[in-house]
């Protein structure tokens, strides 16, 4: 074979390299990401339900990904980098699934980056597909993932429902706490409203003396007891105080006698911060100021907070206790439409 001239050797370089200029300034291959949402209703998917998001890229090339961004009222949440499968044409799929752990507007969006070498297409975006959150009404022996999860929303604010799966007792007494503390009415029931906001972790207790460490409050106004160390709140209980002829007194004072088990009164498990006055489970515990001047607590909750009480921890009481407010049917003789929540 003879060997090409360096002049024939010239002429081939330029030509190869004139072809790769050539591809490498070719216009990639436009491309079109699609995505679609599955598992909601009307708009809203139901709190704890699960989301898909799926759809489709055109055209597919292989190793294709694409990255799926989650947000929640506008703010990211997380986003997942998903491969792209080949579909029985010249696109291909992918699918990604979330579950919706709380209330607000969310979104996803799906991104193609586009893809280089000898076969370029070129990136992609799809507009944002939102949806809303819907909540139910839970009601009393109902048990679930969604209970389980208003339970944990219950806990993280302070109040007390028990380590269950189960709506019960002691979440009847948590809800009547929390709505009492917000001026929700005082019921027990826990509507779509008030799931909905027990999820959205609103309604929390300001603590106003936090310089007394470890200890407890009572705004009046609100018919609860707080325990709290510093500035956080850790247990929070529905009461009944003074009845207006025989007021809780006010201020802040110390626990300093314990008296365990009934007493001729009826008084269960009390615990005594000045005088007579105590803290202390009864048989009645209406959603009205009606006590003597004690604070009353229900029978089931008072072992608990007797043990929370401990001889020279600070009490701070506070407030108006027969002030009226919105959603307090007694004080205004009107049925109140925040019971039906």
């Amino acid at each position: 074979m003879a060997r090409m001239s360096t002049v024939g050797l010239v002429a081939l370089a330029a030509i190869v390299s004139l072809i790769g200029a050539e591809a490498a300034t070719a216009a990639p291959e436009p491309s079109r990401v699609k995505v679609k949402v599955w598992g909601t209703q009307g708009g809203d998917a139901p709190i704890l339900g699960r989301v898909t998001a799926a759809g489709s890229l055109e055209p597919w090339r292989p190793d294709q990904k694409v990255r799926v961004f989650f947000y929640r009222d506008t703010k990211p949440l997380f986003s997942k980098l998903v491969p792209v499968t080949k579909g029985s044409g010249d696109w291909g799929t992918y699918r990604v699934k979330t579950t919706v752990r709380r209330p607000g507007r969310h979104a996803v969006q799906v991104r193609y980056y586009g893809r280089g070498g000898i076969e370029p297409v070129a990136p992609d975006s799809t507009v944002r597909k939102h949806w809303g959150v819907s909540f139910p009404t839970l009601t009393k022996g109902e048990c679930g993932p969604v209970v389980e999860g208003f339970r944990k929303a219950l806990n993280e604010m302070a109040f007390v429902p028990s380590k269950s799966r189960c709506f019960n007792g002691k979440m009847e007494r948590a809800v009547l706490a929390y709505r009492k503390l917000n001026q929700l009415g005082r019921s027990a029931r826990a509507g779509s409203r008030i799931v909905k906001k027990v999820y959205s972790r609103t309604g929390r207790y300001r603590v106003r003396r936090p310089e007394l460490g470890d200890h407890v409050e009572a705004p009046l106004s609100r018919q609860v007891m707080v325990f709290a160390r510093g500035k956080k709140p850790y247990a929070i209980f529905p009461i009944a105080s003074g009845a207006p002829a025989t007021p809780t007194i006010l201020g802040t004072y110390s626990f300093y006698w314990k008296d365990p088990g009934y007493n001729a009164k009826g008084m269960y498990y009390s615990s005594y911060f000045i005088r007579g006055y105590a803290i202390h489970g009864y048989k009645s515990v209406p959603d009205y100021p009606a006590s003597h001047g004690c604070l009353r607590t229900f029978i089931a909750d008072q072992p608990r907070i007797y043990e929370l009480t401990k001889i020279g921890q600070p009490i701070y009481l506070f407030g108006n206790a027969f002030r009226a407010w919105p959603g307090d049917a007694a004080a205004r003789g009107l049925p109140d439409p925040a019971a039906f929540d």
